[in-house]
């Protein structure tokens, strides 16, 4: 069985540490717990495969910039013959306090534009998506500047514990499916 796990974020060193490449971040933070290296050259991004229990995991690092992700996740998927019930796609939210995670399976993009692009693309909402928290401390008018800062040094802190955490939620997403992973993942 063959699952895509999509981490949102933009490319560039400019984007690297910023708060809107946290899909990044955790896919590179499940591919070093797994020792498993990104294929940087791949069409529309960067990919890793590996096997958990005996599912098939492709990694997605989109290169299409977050506001195009949909392009990426639709060709991985038709590539590879994942049916939508089988993606997650790990996205920034600042809706949510600094590492809180909500998985859904489905809902709106809560003005996430890589949400939306992606919801555009496959025309529907329902896929998996679990939103990390990166909060709202930010002036009015000032979203854009905040989601593209990096993390402060107490974030940063903080960062590895949480994505740990979201390596196991995706290991249970892929094992136990996402009913039963939201019931046991979304107050932690």
């Amino acid at each position: 069985m063959k699952y895509l796990i999509v981490g949102l974020g933009n490319i560039g060193d400019e984007y690297k540490n910023t708060r809107h490449n946290v899909g990044f971040k955790i896919l590179d933070a499940l591919a070093g717990a797994s020792n498993i290296v990104f294929n940087v050259n791949k069409r529309y991004g960067a990919v890793a495969e590996y096997t958990y229990k005996g599912r098939t995991l492709i990694l997605l690092k989109p290169s299409t910039y977050v506001n195009l992700s949909g392009n990426a996740v639709r060709y991985w998927m038709q590539k590879e013959k994942i049916p939508l019930e089988r993606i997650l796609v790990l996205v920034d939210d600042i809706a949510l306090p600094f590492g809180t995670i909500r998985l859904r399976g489905k809902g709106g993009d809560a003005g996430h534009n890589g949400l939306k692009h992606i919801a555009e693309i496959l025309g529907t909402n329902n896929y998996a998506r679990m939103r990390f928290g990166i909060g709202d401390d930010f002036m009015n008018g000032q979203q854009v500047n905040f989601v593209l800062s990096p993390w402060s040094e107490d974030e940063e802190k903080k960062l590895k514990e949480r994505f740990e955490l979201v390596v196991q939620l995706i290991h249970s997403f892929v094992t136990i499916g996402l009913n039963r992973t939201m019931n046991f993942f979304n107050n932690k």
